[in-house]
């Protein structure tokens, strides 16, 4: 399995990271684009739709993804779309974690299927967005949440007593969460003065909050790690509730994209409504 999972991931680093260095973004828009095509495939199944059903949610998922690029959406600064989507992340992953394993079937299967959809192109489109911004500053979104999984994983691993929720996900605790949120503001700090010192032509996300005073950074990267946990929550209640503990196996070793992008969906999104509001 370990073996598995170390040539999966040097795969995957090898295709994403020359189109994350590359001078344009469209070699990761490109790249991104399939797999979250492949993220609405594994959605469908998740929902209880069968095989054909859930191929035409991965092209109904790639065609939104295109149209907005079509639009020139990538282009667009889009506050009113961050705004939203953030709003509709708070509101909707609290009910959802409130209503548990057992109220996710509850709700029309239709509305299940279309807000993953939408989910997951807004993640992609603000993944573009950051991109079009700067290498920069879509590295420090990405590294916020990879950050804050790493840090939690071992803090919850040394002093973790308090279960997060352990309906959900058994192995979180709430001192993983305190970790991962250490974690990320001695990140940011780091950043940001790297930032500083090699003058980075691009501002990352911590130096435009930063920039904004403690009042500003702090709660703001707090929400956001807060935020990155809520989207891990919820992928694993959809997949508690449909039985399954991988969203595919698309990915040998590492579970299916939706496992390895869960934390990114709402992150991305209200990490651009929030820049929105911080001067670079």
């Amino acid at each position: 399995m370990l073996k598995q999972r170390v040539i999966t991931a040097l795969v995957l680093l090898a295709i994403l990271l020359p189109a994350l260095v590359y001078p344009s973004f469209v070699p990761l828009a490109v790249v991104t684009l399939v797999l979250i095509a492949a993220g609405c495939w594994e959605w469908g199944r998740l929902n209880g739709l069968a095989h054909a059903a859930s191929l035409a949610l991965a092209a109904v998922g790639s065609v939104l993804c295109l149209a907005s690029w079509r639009a020139g959406w990538i282009a667009l600064p889009l506050p009113w779309l961050w705004q939203a989507a953030g709003a509709a992340w708070v509101l909707l992953g609290g009910w959802l974690l409130a209503r548990g394993v057992a109220g996710w079937p509850q709700a029309a299967r239709w509305l299940r299927v279309a807000g993953g959809v939408l989910a997951l192109w807004l993640a992609w489109l603000a993944m573009a967005r950051a991109r079009a911004i700067g290498i920069n500053f879509l590295l420090s979104i990405l590294c916020l949440v990879w950050a804050a999984d790493i840090c939690a994983y071992f803090a919850g691993r040394a002093f973790g007593r308090r279960k997060l929720a352990p309906a959900i996900s058994p192995g979180k605790s709430w001192e993983g969460v305190w970790g991962g949120m250490a974690g990320v503001l001695v990140l940011a700090l780091a950043w940001a003065w790297a930032d500083g010192h090699w003058q980075a032509a691009v501002p990352s996300l911590y130096s435009r909050l930063v920039g904004m005073g403690l009042l500003w950074w702090l709660p703001a990267l707090l929400f956001l790690t807060a935020m990155s946990v809520v989207g891990d929550l919820a992928e694993s209640l959809v997949k508690r509730s449909a039985g399954m503990k991988d969203s595919s196996k698309l990915l040998p070793g590492h579970g299916g994209v939706l496992d390895r992008v869960d934390a990114l969906l709402p992150t991305l999104p209200l990490a651009l409504m929030i820049s929105n509001f911080a001067s670079p």
